[in-house]
Parts: C-alpha cells; sequence; structure tokens
C-alpha cells in the first residue's frame, strides 16, 4: 500500500478530505503529458499485455492436467506436454521483456515530466520580483521545485500506471475466471468487504502516521540547514549551545524513529491480515473447488487455474480502494506547482520594451512616489504559511514621497540620511527590483520601464555591504559578470580591484573555492573581489551600497583606491556613513522621511548649516542606511 507522499502538508490529518481539483487542473496536467502520448499509450497497452501474458499460466496448467497428461498416458504422446511448457516459458519470458519496457516507458515519461515542470518552475522563480524572495523561505521555494514536481509526476506515472494496471489485472482475471467457473467467482467476490474495510481504515491511519513522520522529518532538516551553513554554525559555537541543539534533534530524530516502527508495524499486521484473508479464500476455493470436482461440475484442471487466478483479484482490489487517495495526493501537488507557476509577477516587460543601447549613465527621478508591493501582489500566501509568516507584514504607508532627483552621465552622488529614510528603497527603484507606485525613474531619458530587463540591468552594477559570492572558484564567481572572459581579463580585474596579489598567493589561484557566500575570505576580500566582478561587467552605472562599512582603515584605503579606479567615467551612486567616502563625492543628496532634503557638495552642506551638518555634528551620519 502506498502511503501519502512526503509533500502532503505534515499534521494536517484531513488534508485530502473534501479536497476538489480546481477548474482546468486535469487539462493542464494533460497539457504537460500530451508530448508524451505516444510514450504513455504504449505504457498502457504494455499492462494490458503484461495481464493478458499473466493469464497464461494458469491456462496451460488447466490444459496439461485436464487434457496433456490423460492424453500421454493413454497413447504416449508427450509433445503437447512439452509445447505447452514451452508456451508458458515464452511468455514468462515475454512478460519480462514487457516489465522491463514499461519500465522504460514511465521513466522516460516521469523524468520528462519533472525536467518540464522544474525547468519552467526555475525560470518562473527567476522571474519573480524581490519582494518574493523576502517573504519566502528557500526551503519552501526548494520544496516545490523538488517535493511538488516528483509528487506531480507520480501522478500521471506511478500513480496512474498503477490504477490502469490494477483495474486491467482485476477485469481480465473476474473475466477469465468467470469463464472457467462463476459460482467459484462469485465466491471469491464474497470477501471483498473484508478488504475494503481495513484497507481504508489502516491505510487512513497509516498517513496520519507518515504525515507525522514527515513533520519531524521536515523541523529535523530545517535544524539541520539552519545549523550546517557557516553563520549558523558559527552562531551555535558562539552561543555555546550545543548541547540544546544535540537535545533538540535528538528529540526530532527520535519522533522520525518511533513514527518509523509504527508505520512499519501497522504496514505488517495489515498486509499479514490481507494475506490470511487470500489464504482464507484461497483455501475455500480450493475446499468447496474439490467438492465439486468430485461431483464432477468442473475439472481438476479447472480447479487449480482458478485457485492461481484467485491469488490475482486481491493485490489490485487493496491497491484500488486507495486510489482516490493516491490520485488527489498527486494532484495536490500539481496544484501546488500550478500555484507558483500562475503567481503575479509585479515585475515585467511592457509589449514593445526596446533594449538600452550604449548607455551613457544618466539617471532621473521624476517625483517617485513608492510603497512596498502588498502581498498578494508579490507573494504566493501557502508558501508563506509554511514560514509561519501570515499577512501582510509590510506597511500600507510610502517610503519615498515625491523624490526627484537628476544625475549627470559620470557624475558621482552619495545619498545620506538615516536608517529608513528611503536610501537603499532609491537606488533599488533604477535596476526594477521594484517599480514606482507614481513618478518615473529614467536611465538615458528612457523610462526604466519602456527597457528590456536584461539591457537595463547589464548597464548597472553594484557592489553591496555584503556582497555575495557563489560556492564556487574565484574565476568562476569573477566570470558570473562575463562568461566569456579570459584569464587575462580576470587579472586585469583583480589587478584594479587591488586582490590579484592576494590571489596569486593562494595555493590554487583562480581556481581556489570561495565556500559557502565567500566565507573563506575575509571582508576585504570579498568586496574587492565584487569589485572586480564589477569590472568585468563594466556598466555604465554603478551602486555601491555601504560597499566600505565594517573595515578597518588598511582594507579601507585598498577598496576605496579599487572603488575610484571602477568609478572613473561612470555614474555611481553611493550609500555610505564614513566621511571619508562621502565627502570626495560631486554631490551629496540628504534624504530625509522620502524625501531628498539637501542636496550639493560637502563644503556647501556644511556652510549651510542645514539637517547634513547637524547630523554630521550629532554623529549620526554613522548610522547605516
Amino acid at each position: 500500500m502506498r502511503m501519502a507522499p512526503h509533500h502532503m502538508i505534515p499534521g494536517d490529518k484531513d488534508a485530502l478530505q473534501g479536497v476538489t481539483l480546481a477548474d482546468g487542473t486535469l487539462r493542464r496536467v494533460w497539457g504537460y503529458a500530451r508530448p508524451y502520448r505516444t510514450t504513455i499509450t504504449m505504457f498502457l497497452l504494455a499492462i494490458l499485455a503484461a495481464a493478458l501474458l499473466a493469464l497464461v499460466p494458469p491456462f496451460v496448467v488447466r490444459e496439461i492436467l485436464d487434457n496433456a497428461i490423460p492424453d500421454a498416458v493413454a497413447d504416449g504422446n508427450r509433445s503437447p506436454i512439452i509445447w505447452l511448457a514451452a508456451i508458458a516459458v515464452a511468455a514468462a519470458i515475454a512478460d519480462a521483456g514487457l516489465a522491463i519496457f514499461q519500465r522504460w516507458c514511465s521513466s522516460r515519461v516521469g523524468e520528462g515530466l519533472i525536467y518540464d515542470l522544474r525547468r519552467d518552475l526555475f525560470a518562473k522563480v527567476q522571474r519573480m520580483p524581490i519582494a518574493f524572495f523576502t517573504r519566502t523561505p528557500t526551503g519552501a521555494i526548494t520544496s516545490r521545485l523538488g517535493n511538488d514536481v516528483v509528487g506531480a509526476q507520480s501522478a500521471v506515472t506511478s500513480t496512474l500506471g498503477s490504477v490502469v494496471s490494477n483495474v486491467i489485472v482485476l477485469v481480465t482475471t473476474l473475466g477469465a475466471m468467470l469463464a472457467l467457473e462463476w459460482r467459484l467467482t462469485l465466491l471469491t467476490l464474497i470477501v471483498l468487504p473484508v478488504f475494503i474495510v481495513p484497507a481504508r481504515r489502516v491505510g487512513s491511519r497509516l498517513q496520519d502516521i507518515s504525515r507525522e513522520q514527515m513533520g519531524y522529518n521536515a523541523s529535523m532538516n530545517t535544524q539541520m540547514t539552519e545549523r550546517f551553513n557557516v553563520s549558523g554554525a558559527m552562531l551555535v559555537k558562539l552561543f555555546g549551545s550545543g548541547r540544546r541543539e544535540r537535545d533538540a534533534f535528538e528529540h526530532r530524530a527520535r519522533g522520525v524513529r518511533d513514527t518509523g516502527i509504527r508505520s512499519a508495524l501497522y504496514g505488517r499486521v495489515f498486509f499479514v491480515a490481507l494475506g490470511l484473508v487470500g489464504a482464507i479464500g484461497t483455501a475455500a476455493v480450493y475446499g468447496i473447488g474439490a467438492l465439486m470436482v468430485v461431483d464432477g461440475d468442473i475439472s481438476a484442471g479447472t480447479l487449480v487455474a482458478l485457485a492461481a487466478l484467485v491469488t490475482r483479484v486481491y493485490q489490485p482490489l487493496t491497491g484500488l480502494t486507495n486510489a482516490r487517495v493516491d490520485l488527489m495526493t498527486s494532484m495536490v501537488s500539481f496544484e501546488r506547482v500550478f500555484e507558483v507557476l500562475d503567481a503575479p509577477e509585479a515585475i515585467q516587460e511592457r509589449l514593445g520594451a526596446f533594449d538600452l543601447v550604449d548607455a551613457r549613465g544618466s539617471v532621473e527621478f521624476d517625483d517617485v512616489t513608492f510603497r512596498y508591493p502588498p502581498a498578494a501582489d508579490s507573494a504566493i500566501a501557502t508558501m508563506e504559511q509554511n514560514a509561519g509568516l501570515g499577512g501582510d507584514t509590510d506597511p500600507d504607508v510610502d517610503v519615498l514621497r515625491g523624490l526627484s532627483l537628476t544625475i549627470e552621465p559620470g557624475e558621482t552622488v552619495a545619498l545620506v540620511g538615516a536608517s529608513g529614510a528611503g536610501k537603499s528603497t532609491t537606488i533599488s527603484l533604477i535596476p526594477r527590483l521594484y517599480d514606482v507606485t507614481t513618478g518615473a525613474v529614467r536611465v538615458d531619458g528612457h523610462d526604466v520601464r519602456d527597457l528590456t530587463l536584461d539591457s537595463l540591468r547589464a548597464a548597472i552594477g553594484v557592489v553591496s555591504q555584503d556582497p555575495h559570492l557563489f560556492h564556487e572558484s574565484i574565476g568562476d564567481n569573477l566570470r558570473y559578470a562575463d562568461e566569456h572572459a579570459t584569464i587575462d581579463e580576470m587579472v586585469a580585474a583583480a589587478r584594479a580591484a587591488r586582490i590579484h596579489d592576494t590571489i596569486a598567493a593562494l595555493p590554487d589561484g583562480y581556481d581556489t573555492i570561495v565556500g559557502e557566500r565567500g566565507y573563506r575570505l575575509s571582508g576585504g576580500e570579498k568586496q574587492r573581489l565584487a569589485i572586480a566582478r564589477l569590472l568585468l561587467k563594466d556598466p555604465a552605472i554603478i551602486i555601491l551600497d555601504e560597499a566600505t562599512s565594517h573595515l578597518d582603515n588598511d582594507n579601507e584605503a585598498h577598496i576605496q583606491a579599487a572603488l575610484e579606479h571602477a568609478m572613473e567615467g561612470r555614474t555611481a551612486l553611493i550609500i555610505a556613513h564614513r566621511l571619508s567616502t562621502i565627502r570626495s563625492a560631486d554631490r551629496i543628496a540628504f534624504i530625509e522621511d522620502g524625501r531628498i532634503v539637501e542636496i550639493g557638495t560637502h563644503d556647501e552642506l556644511l556652510a549651510a548649516d542645514g539637517r547634513y551638518a547637524h547630523q554630521l555634528q550629532a554623529g549620526e551620519l554613522t548610522v547605516p542606511g
């Protein structure tokens, strides 16, 4: 008996009660299965052929007992026995070949569906706005790409194949039994309730236990995922929480163990009981059938054939009792996949969007108002709930209020202000990580919403406070900016970023694996590597978001030199709290409560003795934005 797939919601004991499929689900499922319809047809035909071949041995035995043996005893002709045995062997060989062919068909369809669904899901998730990722835990996303895709695939292969196979085996077997002896066949069907009632009750209990086990597994895996990355492991060690973590893990692992034992016992007792019922049914067929043989109603060969066939009736009956549960759980997986595919995409290219060509780097904020989009426009409720994040957590207020700013090509502008003033939000509008609520952001005079996303983002380079590096080599991380970059180009960029000598001193040089999030490198090395990556991208506009924060003076000097090289001839927007970074800007824009309240050079703003001067004197500008 198949238990509920592992993608069902743990602890929900009534997960499938009252479940109905959304309109169009079956049509969409068929849309994904359509490219494999020929293979699916061959798969179903192979199941039918295998079911018919399985009827050959009982009928061969019947023919041998009723005719071949008596004829051989009477006239010594043994060739019919040999031929019948040969037929049985040929049927067995053909059945083995069909089993392999079925496996080929199901794996071809199944793996193909997994590939198609994962490809579409990955592409969809990539198109989702940043707000989606801020609301949705990574585990929930990977679960849709993993567990739910596999569960959906099983609807077309495992579940469909199992249901069709059970139906065909049951129909063909009962047909053969009725043709042999209808009275004994009816006797076989009398025990049907003995199969159906326990199967439904025990099947439901097994599903409950399975969901409980999945809950323990999910919490155990979550603990491992969070504690076994570099940051999590460091936090546990620094807080001396090893014993607490081991106790929590042992509790969850113990739950997995105990539920596994209960599941195994329930399953074994159930199948032993079913086997006992089947044995009793077979014994009844033999007993009553033997009396019928004695009375001359049926032949001995017919009795043996019926006894062989009756064992083939009970197994598909057991499987079909839970066919709805299997089908619905698989279809629920499809619906969860479609839920992601149908999620709203807040950031989309307009019809007729055009490429930004030969970007000069001018940037204009024209009376921009912005508020973060509501959850319904940027997230999937069920995926938020998996993380315990129900409801809309974004305040329904404007973060930017009529902000206007024009930046000329090659100009460097620093954005300063207290935490929460709207600096990071402002720069996120340029590459369309979010869209303005009202107003417009323009690059080279073009509204960014009129440009293709790829061309817009190709013209923009970002170095953040904590640059992200992939768990790959230094060279691979650099080539993320330009996959065709040569080693000479990477070395040139690394030299300009003041990081080449450090890389060259490593045993594996540019082939050195940086570790998860680049933890094998220091903060300053990661920053300089990120600058080298930016230089390889060669954007017209660069955005520096606290790129020199939390660094010592020596590292800051190296990075400042690298940044000065990177900003040559490029438009630059800088968010910084260090005076050394701010005062070198061509202009400084002081943002307060979502508006630019002061703008000018460092000396001009000091002379004006306004908010910038006052907060600088009070030390409030040291708060990162």
